[in-house]
């Protein structure tokens, strides 16, 4: 099989884009850090994807190839159909970052632990960064008058935590793809998808995000 790139784009570091996929179609994102990605019906735009539904529903965690992204109606927005990130797993634990859960952290009114024991977070306002993962994704939805309250708690791509078994607790790691890899989804309806770029606290990469179709050669 062979595929046809309707568009590719590359998305800075700490910025967001939005896309439509139309069913049938393809959404790959590529790239060496986190990518927060959320998922909308593209024609009803009040049904999103659901951390819970999506767990629960596959009664896992981790998600992958041959797993699907459900929205909270319990429908499937999108699946899985390759995932060359073999380094680590994505999240489905963690919201996003933002401007005020910086601020919260730097003051120590919010917690983020590294189970590497080095904590890359800025301490001083002036290196926090003026917008995260929620303000990117908000600016991206926008022109859908999608309001920042209601976007999704996202898939974090890349993203690899390490969970306590005992305790719940939840840290960050720096497992990161050491090229880069890429995650391909198939759409199982209509969606609009959006993505951010991580900031990770100064440590982020530009990812690229490309439309395809996939053809019978």
């Amino acid at each position: 099989m062979a595929d046809n790139v309707l568009s590719s784009v590359v998305v800075p570091k700490n910025t967001g884009r939005a896309v439509s996929v139309e069913k049938g179609q393809y959404i790959r994102v590529a790239g060496r850090s986190v990518v927060d990605f959320v998922a909308f019906n593209l024609h009803e735009l009040t049904e999103r994807f659901d951390q819970a539904r999506t767990k629960t529903n596959q009664a896992k965690v981790f998600m992958s190839t041959g797993d699907q992204l459900l929205s909270k109606l319990n429908n499937p927005l999108l699946t899985i159909v390759a995932d060359s990130f073999r380094e680590g797993r994505h999240d489905l634990q963690k919201g996003m970052c933002s401007r005020k859960r910086f601020e919260l952290v730097a003051a120590g009114l919010a917690q983020r632990n590294f189970i590497e024991g080095i904590d890359p977070n800025p301490k001083k306002l002036e290196d926090i960064p003026t917008h995260g993962c929620y303000e990117n994704l908000s600016e991206a939805l926008r022109p859908w008058s999608i309001s920042p309250v209601d976007i999704p708690s996202p898939f974090n791509i890349f993203q690899t935590m390490r969970i306590d078994s005992e305790t719940g607790a939840m840290f960050d790691t720096f497992v990161r793809p050491r090229e880069e890899a890429r995650v391909d989804f198939h759409a199982e309806m209509a969606c609009l998808v959006a993505v951010s770029a991580c900031p990770e606290s100064g440590r982020g990469r530009e990812i690229r995000v490309e439309l395809f179709e996939r053809e019978e050669s």
